[in-house]
């Protein structure tokens, strides 16, 4: 059935769109930008901020075009004096009760707020007066909230109540007194939040930010008594170069290497091997458990958001949860024990630092189970949009580095580890391995394409070694949630289960480069950096995580094997059942 068409006008120009389609997509599709606040495509349309306002004639007072819908021969302007002096006079209102600390603040350059004033030329600000003050909450490892920065566009809460249906912020009191807030005004580390950090990602100003610890890197990078070594996640290299106006999607490795040994880091490794750890690890793990018909479906764990969630939300299902550290978290065991004896480090000295694009690992690597006595397996965790910021503080020109190499021989990976960092990666690297373990064989069918895509949740039957697995990926905590219902209430018989706390996985964690709302409503930035990843994949010499020439050697030299006393020592861990308020 063919959709019912609007003819219409807008700033002259006459547009014919489907019936129900709103005046700022009409806009958007006849070329005419109007400028939105609060306005986040499919997450929150609300029109709170007003910013959107346009006039409609034969209509008293503004229409807000994010949400008022096209009618038949309706006649709009986007920009007549009225509207501009509208919009003026709410970037006004907004800024006179808005921290003005620009020069200082993490968002400065990409804050939405501050383009706008910008745009309109808000120089002074006529509504002088009474300003609301908030203390900061930096109590959790992963997320500072600082609501003097906050303009109430309510885009953090439906991030994380209508996308990962967790619902730990929300607006509370009224009037000049309404605030983003927790349950009681407490600290999201004493909530239900999972360190997600979506939040972070929807927010258009710097009202949340990731918990910095860039400073205490430098300070290490200096000592000439700590061997510094730094390993990257397979989604940064996808990424960074956007915080250098580089095409989304464009793979960096090369420079990324370059300029992490220009910063002074003693060793660069890859944290695709230590992904590659993770495969070898859980493919053994789910082969045992498979053929023996326990603890099915076996869930993967490299999600730290993801785990905390299951803890706080179904710990009766904790053991059907892989045993397996994270691959960063496995990378930093194997480097303070393996690499240390082998190159003559005293572990105590040797400070080991993650990139990662996700906030939660910040949370992930001071658990008390990812530690050896008194030595964490991880020191520190920053995520992309910090190593941008400690590569423009060195002055380094990123667009112009030369390509260089990881470090061997921690170095070498493969194209399974790559595509970790998208929805569907884990699992389909997993079944890479576990195909050749249950035949025996090295088989040639590398790609299960049946658990790709940007679905938030993917199921499919897979033939491995002539057996029929059936297997689930989910992105995102409230498609997360519906899995877990269905296997809680008994009506799913899964095998093999895949979850990601990020909707389209870590490409889109929480640490990545924040995205504008225009350019999120334009672009599938999803899509763009999951494609670079699987075109590692293909690239790659070898693609099949126990085929990697590295880990056979410390397994052999080191771990023994898969699974065994050493491994399981250092590679595995276990879980908790946590409350979801500690107040």
């Amino acid at each position: 059935m063919e959709k019912e068409m609007v003819n219409l006008t807008i700033d002259n120009q006459k547009i014919t769109v489907p019936k129900g389609t709103t005046i700022l997509n009409a806009a958007k599709k006849a070329g005419i930008d109007i400028p939105t606040l609060c306005f986040l495509k499919d997450i929150n349309e609300v029109g709170d901020c007003r910013m959107c306002i346009v006039e409609v004639e034969g209509r008293r007072g503004f229409a807000t075009s994010c949400i008022q819908t096209v009618e038949e021969g309706m006649v709009v302007h986007t920009h007549t004096q009225n509207v501009l002096e509208a919009r003026h006079v709410i970037l006004d209102l907004i800024i006179s009760n808005h921290a003005k600390d620009c020069l200082t603040c993490t968002r400065s350059g990409n804050c939405e707020l501050q383009a706008l004033a910008t745009k309109f030329n808000v120089l002074n600000i006529e509504f002088e007066g009474e300003r609301t003050e908030h203390k900061v909450d930096d109590l959790s490892p992963s997320i500072v909230r600082d609501f003097n920065k906050c303009i109430l566009c309510r885009r953090c809460v439906a991030a994380c109540k209508n996308v990962q249906k967790i619902g730990a912020i929300d607006c509370i009191n009224r009037g000049f007194e309404s605030c983003i807030s927790t349950v009681g005004d407490h600290s999201l580390n004493d909530v239900n939040c999972t360190f997600c950090g979506q939040c972070i990602e929807a927010c258009p100003t710097g009202a949340l930010h990731e918990k910095e610890t860039i400073n205490d890197v430098w300070v290490k990078l200096k000592d000439p008594e700590t061997t510094v070594i730094v390993q990257t996640a397979p989604a940064v290299r996808v990424a960074l170069g956007e915080e250098f106006d580089m095409p989304i999607g464009t793979n960096v490795v090369g420079k990324m290497i370059t300029a992490l040994k220009r910063l002074g880091f003693d060793k660069v490794f890859d944290t695709n091997t230590g992904a590659d750890f993770t495969i070898m690890e859980e493919a053994h793990e789910f082969v045992e458990r498979f053929t023996q018909n326990d603890n099915l479906p076996m869930i993967t764990s490299c999600s730290p958001g993801w785990v905390k969630f299951i803890e706080m939300n179904y710990p009766e299902l904790l053991p059907h949860l892989s045993s397996c550290k994270s691959p960063h978290q496995m990378f930093g065991a194997v480097l303070k024990t393996y690499y240390a004896q082998r190159e003559g480090i005293d572990p105590a000295k040797m400070y080991v630092v993650s990139v990662m694009p996700c906030i939660a690992k910040k949370f992930e690597r001071q658990r008390p189970e990812m530690k050896e006595g008194e030595l964490y397996d991880v020191d520190n965790v920053i995520t992309t949009r910090e190593l941008a910021r400690m590569i423009k503080q060195a002055n380094i020109e990123f667009t112009k580095l030369e390509d260089g190499t990881f470090d061997d021989p921690m170095g070498e990976a493969t194209g399974a580890g790559a595509i970790f960092g998208t929805t569907g990666g884990v699992m389909e690297a997993a079944l890479r391995t576990a195909q050749d373990i249950l035949t025996g064989e090295n088989l040639d069918k590398i790609d299960f394409e049946a658990v790709r895509g940007g679905n938030g949740i993917k199921r499919a039957t897979v033939n491995v070694a002539g057996k029929e697995i059936k297997v689930v990926a989910a992105s995102g905590l409230a498609n997360a949630r519906t899995i877990l219902e269905e296997i809680k209430n008994g009506k799913a018989d899964y095998q093999f289960v895949e979850i990601m706390a990020c909707p389209g996985g870590c490409i889109m964690g929480g640490g990545q480069p924040i995205k504008s709302s225009k350019v999120r409503a334009e672009v599938d930035v999803r899509k763009l950096r999951a494609d670079a990843l699987y075109t590692i994949d293909e690239k790659s010499a070898i693609r099949k995580s126990h085929e990697n020439p590295a880990l056979q050697k410390i397994y052999k030299d080191y771990l023994g094997e898969p699974g065994g006393e050493l491994a399981h020592k250092l590679l595995h861990t276990t879980y908790t059942k946590r409350e979801k308020y500690n107040i």
